[in-house]
């Protein structure tokens, strides 16, 4: 929210610098993450001066320019060479020097240099309108009252606007301080704080009256519960134009275009106020009639955009007898709102149902800076107060005379909030006493009234503005704000408590397991748990009735919990590749959220990605592409990590993978891993293969709290080591041969590991080659040649009776 600090000052005179009034805001909550410099002129007409144009003669090479020679109040005139027609002798003319630097309006920047021009030297610029950014006027140079003194300023001729703008970062809570009134209101109480009472001024609208009553028009609240309070009033014969100068360079300092002066005077009182207004062409009211009621789904409506949208039966509608003509507190209708020819308007301030106007502005993917206010809840008591301040504001900038009397509809008044607190309360939250004085003046100065005072505590009313304070704990946290955090001391003494926790909670296995994987590569990502909903489609595992649906998604993308962390993960990995960051390693812990029948679920998983080149390219290292042997390693060493050996593989029937693996513990599955099939990753415009790991996690913390660690002294006694160089069918596995080995020697085999496969020439067709180490080792006395012999030749047998193995 921007925050004009000249406007700021027209509610409180303060004369602090902008930088200690940031502070103070910040330290009251409205924290100030900017201050920008405004300059109505860009540059602020430095460099630019008055001169006199004392000579002016044809060039000698063009036709269409003129050499000048112009006196700006130094020693020797300037040469300017001048093309604009009206150029004169005599003349007072804004002159821009030697290093002066002139923006144009889309913001471009030029500095003014000496050069030749057709071979004449100029030393400046004789300035039009639209070349100091004073107006749009190109036709020629601006001249000026003979009785400006050579050599002024620009600057101090021209009304130029100087301006901060604070940029606050508003919580959603803070309703009231959507305006520069809520603002100075907050700003004023933080000033009694530090002991500054100085004047609050809001704008008088004493001077509103009615006119005449010739143009009525009815107003038919048919849903009041959407609409609590309704006000309407007609003005006419006015006159549609560009706004003064004072009121474009408030609107453009907040980052508003000016349009005209009608509309421009209902955004200055949206942003002064808090209070949306809208005005109406009161020609185009059919019948004189306002009604304000919801429509049929499906209606048509064209809004101010150009897009025609199919209204919600919930959808506010302001009408006429005919037609819509706006949606209520969110956007006006394209053939409803005021255009040139426009001579009388209907003009309306209203309290919207801060729930049904954030409905629908999300329906309808529309954010307005009136949806912004009416779905925080705008002050219901201020109606019709800003109604008269516009209606004053737009006769004060466009004529015009109030044509029939102020209507307010507002059948059920909205109550202020009653509060009880209670000083020893107040004293257990903040850390301290604060006396009871500051918490009364605290509260005044907030416009809470201080209804009674006992010796244990207040009886408060709050102003339904405030609709965030309507608790005790509310109110001590308004107390505290003003009084400031700063002002709470630090206890000098520091109480701790020591918990007993289990090692096997979830976060300490989560961080063991992450910290594992981040020494690997891999980098942890964090995605959002809404999804798109047609990610169902990519496979028939996922079902459609399955899903969890938003009831108010913020967009169509975002509508439904995820059922797999797959396709998050693909996005990230997209992102990253379109950004040429193509060797990936990521993971992540998340949950996915079903719905079967009438039961939710939620299950959490942990993911691996891998994709592109396992390491940087180097040139002392090949690059060599992720693949599945990778991944199968991360996970088994993830398993082995967390003590889960015991499990079997099995050929894997999740159609997310063209192929891959499943481990299981008995019937309950740990982690399905292999790569994403082709026809997944074209959907997220990915061309390279993509390695998938999906572990349940809830599992496998349920096998890691069964796990026993046991400790044992390493053997004193050497290990010993052989080798062969097996001849196989195409079909055997390393896991049956690891399997038969230790199925043959329970005792003294350690560890069997395959270190070389061999296909291709000068094998028989249908064979392969492994070469396999074994490692054997007693822990009680030194093996003989003869014992290891005894294993080797079994382990021998055995594979070539069982698995038709050969020695090479």
């Amino acid at each position: 929210m921007k925050i004009s600090y000249n406007w700021l000052k027209q509610f409180i005179k303060i004369d602090w610098t902008p930088e200690q009034t940031s502070e103070l805001l910040t330290d009251l909550g409205l924290e100030v993450e900017g201050l920008e410099d405004y300059q109505s002129v860009k540059g602020g007409l430095e460099g630019v001066v008055i001169g006199e144009v004392l000579t002016c003669i044809k060039h000698p090479n063009a036709d269409k320019l003129k050499v000048t020679t112009v006196n700006i109040g130094g020693d020797v005139p300037l040469q300017i060479v001048c093309g604009a027609p009206n150029v004169a002798t005599g003349q007072k003319v804004p002159v821009a020097t030697i290093g002066t630097t002139l923006y144009t309006e889309d913001g471009e920047s030029w500095t003014i240099k000496k050069g030749k021009i057709r071979g004449e030297e100029s030393h400046g610029m004789i300035c039009a309108e639209d070349e100091l950014g004073l107006g749009k006027s190109h036709d020629g140079i601006m001249v000026l009252d003979d009785a400006i003194k050579v050599g002024t300023p620009a600057g101090d001729i021209f009304d130029i606007e100087n301006d901060q703008v604070f940029e606050i970062g508003l919580t959603p809570n803070r309703a009231d301080a959507m305006s520069h009134l809520g603002t100075a209101r907050d700003l004023k109480a933080g000033l009694v704080q530090k002991d500054i009472n100085l004047e609050f001024i809001t704008p008088s609208v004493s001077a509103f009256h009615t006119d005449n009553r010739t143009l009525k028009i009815d107003i038919d609240v048919k849903n009041k519960d959407l609409a609590p309070r309704y006000c309407g009033v007609t003005i006419s014969g006015i006159k549609v134009a560009e706004s003064p100068t004072w009121l474009q360079h408030r609107l453009k300092a907040i980052g508003l275009s000016p349009i005209n002066n009608i509309v421009d005077a209902t955004n200055y009182v949206l942003h002064e106020l808090g209070q949306p207004l809208h005005a109406f062409d009161a020609v185009k009211i059919s019948d004189n009639k306002i009604e304000v009621k919801t429509l049929k789904t499906g209606t048509k409506f064209t809004t101010l955009d150009g897009i025609e949208r199919e209204l919600h039966e919930d959808d506010l509608m302001i009408c006429d007898a005919e037609k819509p003509m706006c949606i209520a507190g969110v956007f006006g209708g394209i053939d409803s709102g005021v255009t040139k020819s426009t001579t009388s308007i209907f003009l309306e301030s209203a309290y919207f149902n801060p729930i049904s106007v954030r409905k629908t502005a999300k329906r309808h993917g529309l954010n307005t800076d009136a949806s912004f206010r009416f779905e925080r809840g705008i002050d219901p008591n201020i109606t019709e107060y800003a109604l008269k301040r516009a209606a004053l504001l737009i006769q004060e900038l466009a004529g015009g005379e109030i044509t029939s009397d102020l209507i307010d509809i507002y059948p059920n008044k909205i109550e202020d909030f009653q509060v009880r607190l209670s000083f020893e309360n107040a004293k257990k939250l903040i850390g301290e006493e604060i006396p009871k004085e500051i918490i009364k003046r605290i509260l005044t100065s907030l416009e809470i009234k201080v209804n009674n005072v006992t010796e244990t505590g207040l009886g408060l009313t709050v102003p339904a503005y405030r609709n965030d304070v309507q608790r005790e704990a509310d109110i001590i946290e308004e107390i505290l704000r003003i009084y400031g955090y700063n002002n709470i001391k630090t206890t000098e003494k520091l109480n701790a408590s020591i918990s007993s926790t289990s090692r096997f909670e979830d976060h300490k296995i989560q961080n063991i397991v992450g910290n594992q994987l981040a020494a690997q590569g891999f980098y942890e990502i964090l995605s959002n748990s809404l999804t798109n909903p047609n990610y169902i489609t990519l496979s028939e595992q996922l079902k459609h009735e399955h899903n969890i649906t938003m009831l108010n998604p913020l967009s169509n993308d975002l509508s439904v919990l995820r059922q797999s962390l797959l396709f998050s993960g693909l996005e990230a990995i997209s992102h990253n590749i379109n950004r040429k960051c193509q060797d990936l390693k990521f993971f992540e812990f998340g949950k996915t959220y079903h719905h079967y029948n009438e039961r939710r679920a939620e299950n959490k998983h942990l993911t691996l990605f891998a994709t592109g080149n396992q390491n940087k390219e180097s040139w002392y290292i090949a690059s060599k592409k992720s693949d599945f042997f990778l991944l199968k390693g991360s996970v088994i060493s993830l398993l082995d990590r967390l003590g889960v050996s015991r499990y079997n593989e099995s050929p894997i029937k999740n159609d997310l993978f063209s192929e891959g693996l499943s481990l299981n513990f008995g019937k309950t599955k740990l982690v399905d891993f292999g790569l994403v099939k082709k026809s997944i990753l074209k959907h997220f415009d990915i061309s390279q293969d993509v390695l998938f790991a999906d572990f349940n996690w809830d599992a496998i913390l349920d096998i890691v709290k069964r796990h026993k660690i046991t400790f044992k002294s390493i053997p004193k006694y050497p290990e010993a080591r052989r080798d062969f160089a097996l001849l196989l069918d195409d079909a055997v596995t390393f896991e049956s041969i690891y399997k038969l080995a230790k199925q043959s020697e329970k005792q003294l085999l350690k560890s069997v590991n395959l270190f070389d496969v061999y296909q291709g020439k000068n094998l028989p067709k249908g064979k392969k080659s492994y070469a396999v180490s074994f490692t054997l080792q007693d822990e009680n006395k030194t093996l003989t040649d003869k014992q290891i012999d005894k294993i080797m030749n079994k382990l021998q047998a055995n594979f070539e009776k069982q698995l038709g193995a050969e020695l090479r």
